[in-house]
């Protein structure tokens, strides 16, 4: 019987669900989107390209472990933890080739060399989506690829390109084509062009070398980046794998076959799973609770527009336990219609979502979308479920009082929340004081982030279940400006203090939009603008190297040194490195000549004497893992090796020049990439003159400081566009409740509007009236916002910088409340106008 009043009830009050409806409509498609991320991360594929003919792949660990055993109540527990390493990681070649050509099954063993390989043709053929490495021409049998035209390379100055780089660039056997790889720039001779048998590869660009060639600049000898692993007639794919996996016993090696042999290939997309899980999950995380705020709040208003309705249901003898039922059967019916509409705009959402990540670069185009079942049942499920408990939490005053009390209160509110509602959001707010004092003593981004926006979300929930003491402590201190505007303003005023819930009731998601945006926005300028200011002030320098591809080469920093009136010239080569499997973002610099062109503000220790095997340690870096001067830090470097060195300084600008810095040849020894990203040059030369001493390395330009950290800037925004994106949905969501949630409380006011009409008030003094309202909302809520939003920042800021002056700009503000302020006008001035149509004594008379 329920069910068939519910029904009912939704078909014959369509506007008054048609709010809640939306909001947990846009809820379930941002649910799914992010759930759809999230499982890419779990289940994305990473299909291989080179390796399409090698049904085996043997390659390196890219992960670095620790196990820890506990002895517990005579029980003993052991723990395997392992995480991924920054850069690829080496075979040596000779010991597992040994092993491998033993195996059982083995037809053939093909080592392969990977390493940048960046032809330096016209702007227009570079296709930046097919990232160009080189290899030795013997690999080519892993894809395969077949020469279409000329021959094999056999000199050191043969290259080999593929079919796609030639129809792109024209080039042809015969033609000179040079070559950025991991050493100086080189011309070579084309000697062949081959394609691969399945057609052009989708993800990359192939260079091919001699072996020796290619050993030289894949510059680590005696080691590989993989071998392909071919069977004999007689052996399958599994039985090969086992076999090889019982020769490689007892070393790192690890054995990869079938759709396991991508993520060898792709090292970023492997990577890539990572960031997604992590994106998807905050996101995800982030979503839920902004949506349980808005759908609460809505049905609130909803069930608060019914409560007449209601309390004359519970005057005919309608038992409590029959209300919930019939708030819950509507809430279902709701919810479900809104999840299935919801959840399957999700999933484009999700690949809108998924395809802008790719194009900013966050995530690599080799990890595939993947799409099921589980994100829109999730949503639907978790949509649901929302609307069953925002009906029940928002029916529970009038299921609770007698049927009396609540004709009574139908006709006036409240003067005061129920206690529940109180306590609750007196302890959200202690909660929300708790979690800024703790994001004030954090120095990591990864941990202060995500409590960052928890701390905002928690506190925009204290502020709802606080919102009626709230808007009536804020219409107190609007009195005399309101009443300065005239019998309007007067209305206003007695409107924010009598209807201080429904106020709060709109109060609240503008608040929640300003603080998300506000924090959104200014987060990683706080930390980035904090990072450049301790670059710049650490830069002795004079001018700076940079590159427009993949680096500055060694050889144009050993010219300059030699050069006249250049005192120092100091590579840095950046990576990140871990100690246990804690990472941390290091550098490498030259040691000569350091003081002269770098200050890193030493607050222990000295940087006389640092060399090969040196490090210097930043005051966060030195706190956590607790080093002084003189002692020994174990850490892995970037490729997995691992190696102890001696602490010699503690510096201060750690977020200026990354936590460890440690000497050039060692980490240019272990990235993938060991091109300099900046020289730091001293010197009493000009622009011109250091300019002319570098012109034979293309793409190397002399820059003032200024200039590159004006670059630097330009690389931060470039970066933050991708968190701006990330949590620009949830915004979106946020700014979609603003709207809904004023235009439902617009709407239900038709009766009022009627009587203010019948006593003589004029269709513009009742829109002036809204007006006045409206603006009032949005100042209590975008303080409100602007308030969380600066105790989050500011906590943030003292955490991550040492400074309680967080990032913000004045243009950038003024445009988040500028758009609140647009979205709060129209959500209140269309339905108003839409309420004053009728004829004042049709709707005084109408029944209710």
């Amino acid at each position: 019987m329920m069910l068939r009043y519910a029904l009912q009830t939704v078909r014959d009050r369509k506007g008054g669900f048609l709010g809640a409806f939306l909001a947990l409509m846009c809820a379930a498609a941002l649910v799914t989107a992010c759930g759809t991320l999230l499982e890419t991360g779990l289940r994305g594929t990473v299909k291989t390209e080179r390796y399409a003919a090698a049904p085996v792949i043997v390659s390196a660990d890219q992960n670095v472990h620790q196990t820890t055993v506990k002895h517990k109540k005579g029980k003993t527990k052991v723990k395997h933890k392992a995480k991924p390493i920054a850069e690829r990681a080496w075979l040596p070649a000779d010991a597992i080739e040994r092993r491998l050509k033993k195996a059982q099954g083995v037809g053939e063993v093909v080592p392969e060399l990977t390493f940048l390989a960046q032809p330096l043709t016209a702007a227009a053929a570079i296709d930046r989506n097919r990232p160009a490495y080189g290899h030795a021409w013997r690999s080519a049998a892993l894809t395969p690829f077949r020469l279409v035209d000329g021959r094999a390379p056999r000199a050191s100055g043969d290259l080999v390109i593929d079919r796609d780089l030639a129809d792109r660039t024209g080039l042809a056997p015969g033609d000179r084509l040079t070559v950025q790889s991991t050493q100086s720039p080189r011309t070579y001779r084309i000697t062949g062009v081959a394609a691969p048998e399945s057609g052009a590869l989708s993800h990359q660009t192939s260079l091919f070398f001699s072996s020796g060639e290619a050993e030289r600049l894949a510059a680590h000898p005696g080691m590989v980046s993989a071998f392909g692993v071919v069977p004999d007639r007689n052996t399958g794919v599994a039985d090969l794998k086992r076999a090889v996996a019982h020769a490689l016993d007892g070393t790192t090696a690890q054995v990869s076959a079938g759709d396991d042999r991508g993520p060898v290939e792709f090292l970023d997309a492997a990577g890539a799973r990572v960031k997604l899980v992590s994106m998807g999950g905050a996101m995800g995380g982030t979503s839920l609770l902004v949506a349980v705020l808005v759908v609460v709040g809505t049905f609130a208003l909803s069930v608060q527009q019914r409560h007449r309705e209601l309390a004359l249901l519970r005057a005919v003898a309608a038992t409590p336990q029959q209300i919930r039922k019939l708030l819950g059967r509507e809430a279902l019916l709701v919810g479900a219609a809104a999840g299935v509409t919801g959840s399957l705009a999700g999933i484009p959402l999700g690949g809108w979502l998924h395809g802008r990540f790719v194009e900013t670069g966050a995530v690599p185009s080799t990890l595939e979308r993947a799409v099921s079942v589980f994100p829109p049942c999730v949503a639907i499920g978790a949509t649901v479920l929302g609307a069953w408990a925002a009906a029940r939490i928002a029916g529970r005053r009038i299921v609770r009082i007698r049927p009396a009390e609540a004709l009574a209160e139908a006709r006036v509110e409240r003067s005061r929340p129920a206690w529940g509602r109180i306590v609750a959001g007196l302890v959200l707010l202690a909660g929300g004081a708790v979690l800024v004092a703790v994001l004030s003593v954090l120095r990591t981004e990864a941990a202060s982030t995500p409590v960052t926006f928890l701390a905002v979300v928690v506190l925009a929930c204290a502020l709802a279940l606080l919102g009626p003491f709230v808007v009536r402590a804020a219409a107190a201190l609007l009195r005399g400006p309101l009443r300065l505007t005239g019998a309007t303003g007067k209305l206003a005023h007695a409107n924010l203090r009598g209807n201080a819930a429904r106020m709060a009731a709109a109060v609240t998601p503008l608040a929640l939009l300003t603080g998300m945006t506000c924090t959104v926005l200014f987060v990683q300028p706080t930390l980035g603008d904090a990072a450049r200011q301790q670059a710049r002030d650490g830069i002795r320098a004079n001018w700076v190297l940079a590159a427009q591809g993949q680096g500055v080469p060694a050889q144009a920093a050993r010219e300059l040194r030699t050069a006249e009136g250049v005192e120092a010239a100091t590579e840095v080569v950046r990576t990140t490195v871990r100690v246990g499997l804690d990472k941390y973002p290091a550098q490498g610099v030259t040691p000569e000549g350091l003081a002269r062109t770098w200050d890193p503000d030493v607050v222990a220790g000295s940087l006389k004497g640092f060399g090969a095997g040196s490090v210097a340690v930043s005051e966060l870096a030195a706190d956590q893992l607790g080093l002084k001067p003189g002692g020994t830090l174990a850490l892995t470097l970037g490729d997995g090796t691992k190696a102890e060195l001696t602490v010699r300084a503690v510096y201060a600008r750690g977020l200026g020049f990354g936590d460890l810095t440690m000497a050039h040849d060692l980490v240019a020894r272990h990235v993938d990439n060991p091109l300099a990203a900046t020289v730091l040059v001293k010197s009493d030369r000009t622009q011109e003159q250091l300019a002319a001493a570098v012109e034979k390395f293309p793409g190397v330009q002399v820059l003032s400081p200024a200039v590159a950290d004006g670059l630097q800037a330009e690389r931060q925004q470039a970066n933050a566009e991708v968190n701006h994106l990330a949590m620009g949905l949830v915004l979106a969501f946020t700014a979609i409740a603003v709207v809904n949630t004023l235009a439902m409380s617009v709407s239900e006011r038709m009766r009022e509007f009627a009587m203010l009409r019948l006593a003589g008030a004029t269709r513009r003094q009742v829109l002036r009236m809204l007006r006045t309202e409206a603006l009032s909302v949005l100042f209590i809520g975008t303080a409100l916002g602007s308030g969380v939003a600066l105790a989050a920042l500011t906590a943030f800021s003292v955490g991550m910088t040492g400074s309680a002056a967080p990032t913000v700009t004045p243009l950038v503000y003024v445009s988040v409340v500028a758009v609140a302020g647009l979205l709060a006008l129209l959500a209140t001035a269309l339905p108003g106008r839409a309420a004053l149509r009728p004829l004042p004594v049709t709707v005084a008379t109408a029944k209710e």
